[in-house]
């Protein structure tokens, strides 16, 4: 981790492949952040991301997407500065991070970015996020839900949730499918006029994309490895939609809020489809004449709707059970389901919902039936839970060492609870087992690592 002490234009022109004297030109005519902020590269999971950091308070992470680097973010990063703690990262491989060749899956460049919020003490942040920092922010909010308490999400959808079969389809984004170094070599020194087509075909008004910005950003891209990371983020889209599907299935839907914002003459509400396809707990938002370069075109009105967002309190209204009374008959014949919020997700096992839901605020009550022979591994739940064996007999320890720690034998009536947070695992032997657990949502489930064998 190293601090810079250069001006900005001297870091700007080592990123690029032009002289000296022009690349300061364009630096001076680009985006830029307040003399308040400062620059630190971050050494983190094995790249250096080089982030722009201002203001004070609660903690906010800017994610940009292609065609633009973490300066797009210069309107709303002067705005939250005023009680926030501004933390604007370049992505892997862009900007002005280090040059990388690998690691462009989205669910790594989340641990990217987990590790820089390390680095600067920042325990949970909001994320506003656009384009390719849609599928990053949406990857670091699932797996490290305790690290994101908001979450933005703007004109971009997230591979393989809701539509997005449907929406590679669309010719506008043949660039999704283009990349390698054929691909390379052919906008190698052209790389103004590959980038003119984004910033044209995805404006409402291409006028608005100012030519300061654009040289400035084009000037970036020529810079050594930069076209190549811009192009493996697109190729590991197919890695990223078989990752956020299996998550989904395994874990459910986002349980934190969301803001979905998209442009009127881009994704507009479709934006809120795709979000709510992740999420259960999402607003949306339409930004008038406005096409996907939000922060360029519509800055005022893109920043008041993030700000109203961001500074409205996250209030949980008590939700209390619904009447319901229901014989040992009724609840045989109610549906059972696979995996879903507060469930291990497991193979097998089914899950019978008997009141509220796991996956929205409130109170609820599940029932798991697990077959004979299964093992639940060690793992935990946000929520502070109680449980009760109603048939069966269920095999239930603490810990992450599901071979030391000590399991209790519990038949039908045996009482247990999961304490929100701490570690514990479950399993059945010759016999079937039925529990049912009590809760106040959202619920999760996150497994832990079990210790290596000594």
């Amino acid at each position: 981790m190293t601090t810079h002490c250069t001006p900005r234009r001297l870091a700007f022109a080592a990123a690029s492949l032009i002289s000296l004297a022009s690349s300061t030109a364009l630096a001076q005519s680009g985006p830029h952040f307040p003399t308040t902020f400062r620059e630190q590269d971050i050494a983190t999971n094995g790249t250096t991301l080089h982030v722009r950091i201002g203001g004070s308070g609660p903690a906010v992470v800017l994610l940009h997407g292609y065609g633009d680097t973490g300066d797009m973010w210069v309107p709303l990063a002067t705005d939250l500065a005023r009680d926030h703690t501004v933390i604007v990262p370049d992505l892997r491989g862009m900007g002005l991070s280090a040059r990388a060749d690998t690691g462009f899956e989205k669910a790594n460049e989340a641990n990217d970015i987990v590790g820089v919020m390390d680095v600067l003490g920042a325990a949970r942040a909001d994320v506003v996020a656009h384009d390719i920092g849609n599928m990053v922010g949406y990857a670091l909010a699932a797996r490290h839900p305790d690290r994101v308490t908001k979450l933005v999400l703007m004109d971009a959808p997230v591979p393989g949730i809701g539509p997005w079969e449907e929406i590679l389809k669309n010719p506008l984004l043949w660039h999704f499918r283009f990349g390698g170094p054929d691909m390379e070599r052919l906008v190698a020194g052209r790389e103004r006029i590959y980038l003119d087509r984004f910033w044209n075909d995805f404006s409402a008004k291409p006028a608005r994309f100012s030519e300061a910005a654009r040289a400035h950003y084009a000037a970036l891209y020529a810079g050594p490895g930069r076209m190549h990371a811009g192009f493996a983020q697109f190729a590991a889209f197919e890695q990223d939609a078989i990752d956020n599907r299996a998550w989904i299935a395994a874990h459910g839907k986002l349980t934190l809020p969301v803001l979905a914002i998209g442009g009127e003459k881009s994704f507009g509400s479709t934006m809120a489809v795709v979000s709510r396809a992740g999420a259960v707990d999402v607003q949306e938002r339409v930004i008038a004449d406005a096409g996907h370069w939000l922060m360029e075109e519509q800055p005022e009105a893109t920043v008041r709707a993030i700000r109203s967002y961001l500074d409205t309190p996250v209030i949980t209204t008590r939700v209390r059970f619904a009447p319901t009374a229901l014989s040992g008959e009724q609840t045989d014949r109610l549906p059972t389901a696979g995996a879903g919020a507060g469930t291990s997700g497991m193979a097998g096992i089914r899950t019978v919902l008997l009141s509220g839901d796991p996956a929205k605020p409130g109170p609820y009550t599940l029932e798991i039936r697990v077959p004979a022979h299964t093992t639940i591994a060690p793992h935990t739940h946000r929520d502070d839970r109680v449980a009760t064996v109603v048939s069966g007999t269920w095999y239930f320890g603490y810990g992450t060492d599901a071979s030391n720690a000590p399991i209790r034998a519990l038949g039908s009536g045996g009482f247990y609870t999961e304490p929100g947070k701490v570690p514990h695992f479950a399993a059945t032997r010759d016999e079937s087992a039925v529990v049912r657990i009590t809760g106040t949502g959202p619920s999760d489930t996150v497994f832990v690592a079990e210790p290596a064998p000594r």
